[in-house]
């Protein structure tokens, strides 16, 4: 068997996996607080359903391969997986959507491949990749952010509103999904330069300019602000390498910002594209996975920054509104080639 090898020094510290992953999980909570907050009571369902659906397919998996339960389940890693797929699913999604996501991130995307470390691709992403090809209807249904009104609501629609229709498909009379679901801004934008109205258009449009803020979209920049202050916090615990995220917002804020100077009627500004949509929980979250994404210093530079041009280019050019899975699932493959070329020199070695 040919075992990789990587230059010294081999130096492990006593941070557990338990430990690095409840710490993730601590700097995930302001921002989850804030979609809450901002998008109603199905993120919270989500939530839920997504942590249940989850553990319950990491016990069942585990026993059937015969490994020790009770200390997975305990190591954070699955909560994380599951926090992780529920935060990035529309706020209205149906039960089923989140079951299936959960189902393929847990079973097929990390233990069809061994289990926590040998898995290739991040289990959230895969997940949440095979609910968006299948049912991208449903993958559109969010709820309207707190102070904008669609039809009869301002607002996300209220608790059993919201319950009845993510776990029952029924909605009060008179209702329809259209009625207490809307666009967000990246697919609102993207659907508008499609029928050839710009940007500025768009956003000073009286039906769509609620749905706007100065930066990004209403709600969404507060979101992102809070990953990305858990993401520092991360940074600052050593749990997370600075290096893929500043590579990421990097190449994410220059090439917006360049398209955007060439053309800024048909391209959004870089704070837009930074702080929309799933940027700063890609960031700092899901793009530095331990597992999936490049453990070299050079490749971690290199690895953040493809990924940031591929989410531009897929917000622009691709047929889904945001492209934060897809770019990371592509880097993933990557992955290996990356490091393999990255690897730092060995000092002592006569010539280097």
């Amino acid at each position: 068997m040919l075992f990789k090898r990587t230059p010294a020094p081999h130096i492990k510290d006593h941070t557990s996996v338990r430990q690095i992953m409840y710490m993730v999980l601590y700097a995930l909570i302001p921002g989850a607080l804030a979609s809450i907050y901002f998008f109603g009571w199905g993120v919270l369902f989500n939530l839920v359903i997504a942590i249940s659906v989850c553990l319950l397919a990491e016990a069942a998996v585990l026993k059937l391969r015969k490994r020790d339960i009770y200390s997975t389940l305990l190591d954070g890693s699955t909560l994380v997986t599951a926090c992780l797929l529920a935060l990035a699913l529309p706020s209205l999604a149906p039960w089923w959507i989140t079951t299936i996501a959960s189902l393929f991130a847990i079973v097929i995307a990390k233990h069809l491949y061994g289990g926590l470390g040998f898995n290739p691709f991040n289990p959230a992403m895969v997940g949440y990749i095979v609910v968006m090809i299948s049912f991208p209807l449903e993958m559109t249904l969010w709820s309207a952010p707190t102070g904008v009104s669609v039809g009869n609501h301002v607002g996300w629609p209220d608790f059993m509103t919201s319950f009845n229709w993510v776990f029952l498909g029924v909605l009060p009379p008179n209702e329809t999904i259209d009625s207490i679901s809307m666009a967000t801004p990246l697919d609102l934008i993207k659907t508008q330069l499609s029928q050839f109205h710009d940007i500025a258009e768009t956003r000073n449009n009286v039906q769509f300019s609620a749905l706007f803020s100065n930066i990004s979209g209403t709600g969404w920049q507060w979101i992102n602000i809070l990953y990305l202050a858990g993401g520092i916090w991360l940074i600052k615990k050593d749990v997370v390498d600075w290096r893929i995220p500043t590579a990421f917002i990097i190449s994410l804020v220059l090439i917006s910002n360049l398209f955007a100077v060439i053309d800024y009627a048909n391209n959004s500004s870089a704070l837009f594209h930074a702080f929309s949509g799933g940027a700063m929980l890609c960031a700092f979250f899901i793009a530095t996975d331990p597992v999936t994404a490049s453990t070299t210093p050079k490749g971690r530079w290199i690895y953040g920054a493809c990924t940031g041009v591929l989410v531009f280019i897929i917000r622009n050019w691709g047929g889904y509104p945001d492209g934060i899975a897809f770019a990371v699932v592509l880097m993933n493959i990557t992955t290996p080639l990356i490091d393999y070329y990255t690897q730092p020199k060995v000092f002592g070695e006569a010539g280097k």
